[in-house]
């Protein structure tokens, strides 16, 4: 490829870059003085928003971990549940993520619905759910989900993407005739909130900003205002 047609690819992409827009929609009025006194019911009733404005994948979640060189790492997976513990999400304790909560077992999660130009981030330790929520959970998953999990070798290199497709097939074999079979490295896992923000976007780009911090002491939940 030639310096000039690295350019022009260059000049293409800032060109479409440059001409996204955010929040091309009336946004949702946010006032911080009525929210609830915890961050757990604010988060229910903004979810339920979420689903009822048709955004996608309302569910869908930005996970951070730390790696053993304290370097940031981060991917997409879904919420399993939000309640009185934390946010809850599953994956093998055997995957690089699953690794890496062990070796630190803190975790961010970010939420992000354009559909009402909200975020919500979440801050916290992680804990493992014990085995017995951990087979539930991953058997009340569809028959897709439970093949995946049986296939396991999350995060390793494959070889081919052949060995993943007779693996796969192999999977999906047994996962229809062993409903409740196990797959021990399946683990939930459970961020216990001790920041919890909500960010609510506005056309001028006065974003109200809610953050929830958990007093260490206490355990009470105390709000503050933030800068955008």
């Amino acid at each position: 490829m030639t310096d000039a047609s690295l350019t022009t690819s260059r000049r293409t992409f800032l060109d479409l870059l440059h001409a996204q827009r955010v929040w091309d929609i009336e946004l949702p009025a946010f006032d911080p003085a009525t929210a609830p006194p915890a961050p757990l019911p604010l988060f229910h009733s903004w979810f339920a928003e979420a689903v009822a404005a048709g955004q996608a994948e309302p569910h869908a979640m930005t996970l951070a971990t730390v790696d053993p060189h304290g370097l940031p790492d981060v991917r997409t997976l879904l919420l399993h549940d939000a309640d009185a513990r934390g946010w809850h999400f599953a994956t093998h304790a055997t995957s690089a993520k699953g690794r890496q909560l062990a070796g630190l077992p803190y975790a961010a999660l970010g939420f992000y619905w354009p559909a009402q130009g909200r975020q919500v981030r979440v801050r916290g330790p992680v804990t493992a759910c014990s085995p017995d929520e951990s087979r539930a959970d991953l058997h009340v998953r569809s028959t897709g989900a439970l093949a995946s999990a049986l296939v396991g070798r999350q995060s390793e290199v494959l070889g081919s993407c052949g060995e993943l497709d007779r693996a796969s097939d192999a999977a999906w074999q047994r996962a229809q005739e062993e409903p409740d079979a196990e797959v021990t490295s399946w683990t939930r896992y459970v961020v216990e909130p001790q920041e919890v923000e909500f960010f609510q976007g506005d056309a001028k780009r006065r974003h109200v900003r809610l953050r929830y911090r958990r007093d260490a002491g206490s355990g009470d939940w105390e709000r503050e205002l933030l800068w955008p």
